[in-house]
């Protein structure tokens, strides 16, 4: 809060689908009595002025690099929504800056840059949020409920995988993420959900980690490719062929902007350069001794997830689906299978919103006075860099076919 005035002065930095979406109008549409936008930052101008239309912050200033706006803007606490890569360099400067942050998962990308952002936490004094949405998911919430009134015991191990459709799955090969320079690979960006999931579901924090990976559908493996779905000759025949043109947000934020740095958004998941895995595998060792065993698949007819949590005195299964060729009712079951008294059939109600209702919950967290915070929803620096340090040490197993451990990678 500043000036007695009770809004927070929030900076956005990056304008692309999550950063003008979920950060930027609805973030204002929902949340305009707790939050004022008095900065903008892209390095796209073209994107940057279509995104503040379109959240209608008509007032905010907008600025092309951090250092202007930080100093001009003076905001007490930026959202950071670039490739993942380039957070840690915006989030530092944030932190120098005095200002507190709040960046979209996962924090970064790699080992050395997830020590300097937590170096400079400490030496500023400020803070940082990291946005692990399926935390806030109800049935995410409800299991960790069962897990803390220990319903099954102690956890000896889990099973995880985590299923990505041929919609969503194949749009990381689409972007940016399809690079490891970029991304980490998907061990990193989108597995850094899973593993925060699980951190926070144990109470630990992982220790070492064996994987496999490789890339089995996209890039290399395509029967023919193009640059860019909008030009390609092979569209009438591809099943992975993305028509933009009919989607109007996309379009309004990549398109035109495209011109501006050369980014498109549909680019042939078939590229030749694609580096990075779409089927993975890893098994976590736990520092409390915890075993799991995790998967991640990014080319399904289905997406959702599978988890199951072993312990001393039964299981607990889950089997969420988030989209798939059937009709499934519009809540979560959750099997509680206690050992020697059979099973209990828990229904939990799926939310509005983004990442069924976690989004909204994760906002109110970070924007509404006095939410409390009994389950430990909120995920600082150090959740932040304990998730993207299992992908990482993931990333390295797969490549060095070896074990990897997490002291090792901070060292």
């Amino acid at each position: 809060m500043a000036n007695g005035s009770n809004k927070h002065r929030i900076a956005l930095v990056g304008t692309g689908h999550r950063g003008a979406g979920m950060w930027g109008k609805e973030l204002l549409a929902g949340w305009s009595d707790a939050v004022e936008m008095v900065g903008i930052c892209d390095t796209n101008p073209l994107r940057l002025r279509r995104a503040r239309d379109t959240m209608e912050a008509h007032d905010a200033p907008i600025y092309t690099d951090v250092d202007t706006m930080f100093a001009e803007a003076r905001p007490q606490r930026v959202i950071v929504c670039t490739p993942d890569h380039t957070h840690d360099d915006i989030i530092v400067k944030a932190l120098e800056a005095g200002i507190d942050v709040v960046t979209e998962k996962p924090m970064t990308t790699t080992a050395a840059k997830a020590k300097r952002i937590m170096e400079a936490e400490r030496r500023t004094g400020r803070r940082v949020d990291v946005t692990f949405n399926y935390r806030y998911a109800p049935t995410a919430a409800r299991i960790k409920e069962l897990l803390l009134e220990r319903a099954i015991g102690d956890i000896t191990s889990v099973d995880f995988s985590w299923y990505l459709d041929n919609r969503h799955g194949a749009d990381y090969f689409r972007r940016w993420h399809a690079y490891e320079r970029n991304s980490g690979t998907l061990f990193v960006h989108k597995s850094t959900h899973h593993f925060d999931l699980l951190n926070w579901y144990l109470q630990s924090v992982p220790r070492q980690v064996f994987a496999y990976g490789d890339l089995k559908v996209y890039g290399r493996n395509g029967p023919f490719r193009g640059d860019r779905c909008r030009t390609c000759p092979h569209a009438s025949h591809c099943n992975y062929f993305f028509d933009m043109s009919k989607d109007p947000w996309l379009e309004m934020l990549y398109e035109d902007p495209s011109r501006e740095d050369g980014y498109v958004r549909d680019a042939c998941v078939f590229r030749e350069d694609i580096d990075i895995p779409d089927t993975m595998n890893a098994s976590i060792l736990f520092e409390n001794g915890v075993q799991a065993s995790y998967s991640l698949n990014a080319a399904m007819p289905i997406e959702g997830y599978r988890l199951a949590f072993n312990g001393t005195k039964g299981r607990i299964e889950v089997r969420q689906y988030e989209a798939q060729p059937w009709v499934e009712p519009p809540a979560d079951e959750i099997l509680l299978i206690r050992s020697f008294q059979g099973v209990e059939r828990i229904w939990v109600a799926r939310a509005a919103g983004g990442h069924f209702g976690g989004d909204d919950r994760l906002r109110n967290m970070l924007f509404r006075e006095g939410m409390e915070d009994r389950l430990g929803q909120r995920a600082g620096a150090e959740a932040g860099a304990m998730s993207l340090l299992c992908g990482v040490a993931a990333a390295t197993s797969m490549h060095e076919n070896r074990p990897v451990t997490i002291a090792s990678l901070l060292e």
